[in-house]
């Protein structure tokens, strides 16, 4: 079991990361040079200017603003219950080794969750994959994005996202699902016990970013695990979430992106794993939709396109000496489930196609007249065979 810090290791690690104009870099640094953090803080200014700038030097030999507070809310954060809590460290033995070795690995990582994540090598021995993409995805985008997440989690792979809205909550949200019904029962990681999937945020971990997703953060630190890089009180500043992306890439073997638009910060994440040399893999879509051209322009530069959950687990699977669960594609029981449907709605799924169309086009395809057309409209959508978009269009849900 990973031993929580005791008081007075924990002082000089929150210490060291709240002194003013000291990033992660300049701590690494500064323990390159002298050790431990308690170790730097034992130096004296000359040998300090030896290693950082004046003004880090000085800063550094004063208390932060606000330490004592600061410490005593993190000491009494990490001995409340219910939920097991650690501060992992640089130099703790459980801190992740897939993100110790990255360029920019994080001083601290705050984490809460299962208690199985603590138990000696769990972090190390999970299988995980990234799902990423838009906050605002189609909803055939956040169907693909829990889908893909159940898939994987029933596999016992663990499922790495930001615990945004739009795809990352569907991710979390399939994984949680999947993990319940996995056919390895509750078994995948240290101990044989699962790890259903990990949220990385981008504020401290007493608060909820997005507030819709305080549910969600409850049941991912019941089933899960919810990390930080951030000390606790931190609100949800906007330059965070782009770091925090880092992190997502790093602890994953591959990244999926679902759907994103080509500015979107999922763009980001998969540049992350592929500095880290991980792979990126990416769903297609519509040529007409503006949240498929990040996952085009990343197949184009060499993302790998899948269309299926077996497809991430077969480019894994060289990275995962333990057996997984195949995971059947979902496109035959699609077949079979248009073939059982009456004619004249088999007729009209198959020309609605998964473009959005409007209703003057599905009349020219289909020949029906109007009242008969959105009855039938109606009747499918209500089956879960149609989705109605915003601007009178209709477009076809796969069903996965």
């Amino acid at each position: 079991m990973i031993a929580p810090l005791e008081r007075d290791e924990l002082a000089p690690w929150l210490r060291l990361q709240l002194t003013a104009g000291i990033g992660n870099a300049t701590a690494r640094k500064l323990m390159t040079a002298f050790g431990l953090p308690v170790q730097v803080f034992a130096q004296d200014l000359e040998a300090l200017r030896q290693v950082v700038n004046p003004a880090q030097a000085l800063a550094l030999l004063q208390l932060p603003e606000g330490f004592a507070d600061a410490l005593q809310t993190t000491w009494d954060w990490l001995r409340a219950a219910p939920l097991q809590r650690r501060v992992l460290t640089l130099a703790d033995a459980g801190y992740p080794a897939a993100l110790l070795n990255t360029e920019d690995p994080p001083l601290l990582l705050y984490a809460m969750g299962h208690s199985a994540a603590w138990l000696p090598g769990a972090l190390d021995a999970l299988r995980c994959v990234a799902i990423v993409g838009s906050r605002n995805p189609t909803p055939q985008g956040a169907q693909n994005a829990h889908a893909f997440g159940y898939a994987l989690a029933q596999s016992g792979v663990t499922v790495v996202s930001g615990m945004a809205l739009g795809v990352d909550g569907a991710a979390h949200q399939g994984a949680l699902k999947g993990a319940t019904q996995s056919p390895l029962g509750r078994g995948d990681g240290a101990e044989g016990v699962q790890i259903a999937t990990i949220a990385v945020v981008g504020t401290g971990l007493d608060r909820v970013y997005p507030r819709q997703h305080r549910s969600l953060a409850q049941q991912i630190a019941t089933q899960g695990l919810l990390l930080s890089e951030y000390p606790l009180g931190t609100p949800p500043l906007a330059a965070n979430f782009p770091q925090r992306n880092r992190i997502i890439s790093a602890l994953s073997l591959g990244t999926l992106v679902v759907e994103a638009a080509l500015q979107s910060g999922s763009l980001i994440t998969a540049r992350f794993a592929l500095e880290q040399g991980k792979d990126v893999f990416a769903i297609p879509g519509s040529i007409h939709s503006t949240q498929s051209r990040g996952c085009h322009a990343l197949i184009k530069q060499g993302a790998k396109l899948v269309e299926s959950a077996q497809d991430v687990l077969e480019e894994i699977a060289a990275f995962t000496p333990r057996p997984m669960t195949d995971c059947p594609s979902p496109e035959p029981a699609l077949r079979d489930e248009v073939t059982h449907l009456p004619e004249e709605q088999r007729s009209l799924v198959e020309a609605l196609g998964y473009d959005p169309c409007g209703l003057d086009a599905l009349q020219a395809r289909t020949g029906l007249d109007t009242a008969r057309l959105q009855a039938e409209l109606m009747g499918l959508e209500l089956q879960g065979w149609v989705l109605r978009l915003p601007g009178g269009l209709f477009q076809r849900q796969a069903r996965v």
